[in-house]
């Protein structure tokens, strides 16, 4: 699937709350729920700063999107600068989002298979500026980063 440009445009959305959340002390990853064009909602991993046990970037952009009618949903696009995981590929899932664009993967495979099963369409960009984002903070808060996805100390 070729990248559009406002593919990149609301990657950088979601990059940028990524940017704001590590600011913070956090754990960098942002995301970016889109609809025609529009942003509802953008967000980012509040873990930290909220002691929140779910506030990931995805569920933090639907948060800020707020509660939308069904059709608002199903004609999104979720854009997030990680592979999603199981908590936020359900999320997706249960709103019917039909499509997600990928920052990246090689630092963490989520679900993509699982939403690409259930007929998601799964864009993986490969952004080298988001994969620098993940390596800075495994490699500095390895022990932050296992308790994000739930990997034993």
């Amino acid at each position: 699937m070729p990248v559009s440009d406002d593919d990149l445009r609301f990657l950088q959305v979601a990059i940028d709350e990524a940017r704001k959340g590590r600011a913070e002390g956090g754990i960098p990853i942002g995301a970016a729920l889109v609809a025609d064009g529009v942003v509802l909602g953008s967000g980012h991993n509040r873990r930290v700063q909220l002691g929140s046990a779910i506030r990931h970037g995805e569920t933090d952009a639907l948060e800020q999107a707020g509660r939308l009618p069904a059709r608002a949903y199903r004609r999104s696009t979720m854009y997030t600068t990680l592979s999603p995981c199981a908590m936020c590929t359900g999320a997706m899932l249960l709103y019917n989002i039909p499509r997600v664009v990928i920052g990246e993967n090689r630092t963490f495979m989520g679900e993509e298979d699982l939403l690409r099963s259930r007929g998601v369409e799964v864009l993986v960009i490969d952004s080298e500026e988001c994969v620098a984002m993940m390596e800075e903070l495994i490699d500095t808060e390895p022990v932050l980063w296992n308790e994000d996805i739930g990997e034993p100390d």
